[in-house]
C-alpha cells in the first residue's frame, strides 16, 4: 500500500538522509523559458553591460493570501517585523521551523490592506497554506509553478512576472511607459503602462543595477513582452534565457535552496501528515560531499544564510524561542568562494582525459541536487563550512559558490571544496561513478560582484561579508 502522506514516506524510509540523498527526482528545470535566446555568455554578460529581461512567469509559485487574518498569518509565520509593513511594499519573507532553521524564503508583497501575495518556492507556500488553515480568517488561493515537462501542452499562470535589469534598465523602462518613470525606493511598489496595459511595478536590484520587477494578467503575457523587447533594442537589451538565469545568484549572493527544516520536530508531525508523499519536501534531492546521518545537521539558522538581520524579536513567531537562544557571533556566516582556475579547468577537461572521472560540472549551474552541500575544509582537513549553491560566471569569467563558513575563517582565506560524492556517489539520476576532487577555493564577500555590493540596500543580500 502506497504511502499516504510525507510522514509516512519518512516513517518507511527510516533514514531521511538516505532518503534525500538517492531521490529519483532528476535535474532541476526551470520550466517554459528557452534555455537561451541568444547563448548564455551573452546574456549573463547584458545584466552587467546593457540590459537584460528576465522572465519569471514561471518556476515560483504564486500563493495569494487575503481576508482580515492575513497579516496576522505572515506575523506569526515569519522572523521578519511587521510592524512598518505599508501597501504597496514588499519584503524577502523567512519563516523558520520551531527548532529555528529556515523553511525556505521569497518575496511577499502587500497589496492592500488585507491583500497579499507571496512569490517563491513550494516549501514556503505550503508552510502558509497549512498554517493557514489553523483558524485563520482568511482566504487562500494557490497557483503552482509551470510542469517542468509541459510536453507541449498550454501552460498559463495567474500573472506574467518579468524584470527589467541593468545600468541601461531605466532608459528601457522610460521608453517602453513613453516617458519618465518615479524610481521609488527599493521594494516599493508602483505603476507604469506598457502597451495600454496599466502594471504593477516593485523597484528591484536583482543584477546590481536599478531596475523594476513587473506584473499583469497572464493575457498580456505577448503583447508586453514584445513591447518591451522593441523598447529595448537600441539600448541592447537581451531576453535572459533559463540557463543564464540560474548563474544571476552566484554573483548576487541569494542562497536560493536551502534544505525546508520540517523533518524532525514532533511540532510539525501534523504538517508532515498534511504534505503529500510526492511533495517537494518528499522528493527534495540532497546533493554533495557533506553527509551526515542527522537530517539536523543540514539545517541552517538566518544568521547562516544572511537573514540575520530580518530577526526581529517584536512580535511573537514559530521559532522564536529557538532563535533568542542562538548567540548570532558564534553562528556562520555567507560568503562566496572563488574556485580556483586550474583545480576547475582539471574538473572541466576530465570528461574527455583518461584517468579518474570526477562529478560533472555543468555550466553555468552545477548543482545536481535541489538542496546542495559541500564540505568545505581547512588545510588541516577539518570541515569549517558548507558549500551550498555553485556554477560559473560569465561576467566574473569565474567559478563561484555561496557558503557559509564558521565565524573565525576570514576573507582572503583559502580552503577547498570537496566535490563530488563520497563512495562513488549516490543514487540520484543526475549522478554517475565518479571520484571526489578538493577544489581551492578563497573566501570572497558576498554578493561577489563589486557592483551589487554597492548598489544593493542595506541589509538586503549585503549582510554577513566581512
Amino acid at each position: 500500500m502506497s504511502a499516504k502522506n510525507l510522514q509516512e514516506v519518512l516513517d518507511r524510509a527510516g533514514n531521511t538522509v538516505e532518503l534525500l540523498r538517492n531521490s529519483r527526482l532528476g535535474a532541476y528545470i526551470y520550466p517554459v523559458v528557452p534555455a537561451e535566446f541568444t547563448n548564455f555568455r551573452r546574456e549573463v554578460t547584458a545584466w552587467q553591460n546593457t540590459a537584460v529581461l528576465f522572465d519569471q512567469s514561471h518556476h515560483m509559485v504564486n500563493l495569494w493570501v487575503s481576508g482580515p487574518d492575513a497579516l496576522k498569518l505572515f506575523t506569526d509565520t515569519g522572523i521578519n517585523s511587521t510592524a512598518n509593513f505599508p501597501v504597496d511594499s514588499a519584503k524577502q519573507f523567512v519563516p523558520a521551523s520551531p527548532e529555528g532553521g529556515v523553511i525556505g524564503d521569497g518575496i511577499l508583497f502587500r497589496l492592500d490592506k488585507e491583500e497579499f501575495v507571496f512569490v517563491g518556492r513550494a516549501p514556503v507556500a505550503n508552510w502558509l497554506q497549512f498554517t493557514g488553515s489553523q483558524g485563520y480568517n482568511i482566504d487562500v488561493r494557490y497557483d503552482d509553478r509551470s510542469p517542468s515537462r509541459p510536453y507541449g501542452k498550454q501552460v498559463t499562470r495567474d500573472v506574467w512576472r518579468f524584470q527589467i535589469q541593468g545600468p541601461r534598465a531605466w532608459q528601457v523602462i522610460e521608453k517602453v511607459h513613453g516617458g519618465p518613470v518615479e524610481q521609488v525606493r527599493f521594494f516599493k511598489m508602483g505603476y507604469m503602462d506598457i502597451a495600454g496595459e496599466q502594471v504593477r511595478t516593485l523597484r528591484h536590484g536583482m543584477a546590481g543595477a536599478p531596475g523594476l520587477e513587473i506584473w499583469g494578467p497572464y493575457e498580456s503575457y505577448d503583447k508586453v513582452r514584445e513591447a518591451i523587447l522593441e523598447a529595448g533594442r537600441e539600448f541592447g537589451l537581451e531576453p535572459c534565457g533559463a540557463r543564464a538565469y540560474s548563474s544571476n545568484t552566484l554573483e548576487s549572493g541569494w542562497i536560493p535552496s536551502p534544505l525546508p527544516a520540517i523533518y524532525t520536530s514532533e511540532e510539525l508531525r501534523p504538517y508532515r501528515e498534511w504534505l503529500g508523499p510526492d511533495s517537494y519536501e518528499a522528493m527534495n534531492a540532497l546533493a554533495g560531499s557533506f553527509v551526515s546521518d542527522k537530517i539536523e545537521d543540514y539545517y541552517l539558522n538566518p544568521w547562516e544564510l544572511g537573514y540575520g538581520g530580518f530577526v526581529k524579536f517584536d512580535h511573537d513567531f514559530i521559532g522564536r524561542s529557538a532563535l533568542e537562544a542562538i548567540d548570532p557571533a558564534t553562528q556562520r556566516r555567507k560568503v562566496t568562494l572563488a574556485w580556483n582556475t586550474e583545480d576547475v579547468a582539471k574538473l572541466l577537461a576530465s570528461p574527455v582525459m583518461d584517468g579518474p572521472g570526477y562529478q560533472f560540472f555543468d555550466l553555468p549551474n552545477a548543482n545536481y541536487g535541489s538542496s546542495n552541500f559541500d564540505a568545505i575544509n581547512d588545510a588541516d582537513g577539518n570541515t569549517v563550512g558548507l558549500s551550498l549553491f555553485t556554477g560559473y560566471s560569465a561576467n566574473e569569467r569565474k567559478a563561484l559558490s555561496l557558503a557559509t563558513v564558521n565565524p573565525d575563517v576570514p576573507l582572503g582565506a583559502e580552503v577547498q571544496v570537496v566535490w563530488g560524492e563520497p563512495n562513488g556517489g549516490s543514487g540520484k539520476t543526475t549522478v554517475q561513478p565518479h571520484e571526489q576532487l578538493a577544489v581551492r577555493a578563497v573566501v570572497s564577500p558576498a554578493p561577489y560582484t563589486t557592483m551589487a555590493r554597492e548598489s544593493y540596500q542595506p541589509g538586503w543580500r549585503t549582510s554577513a561579508t566581512s
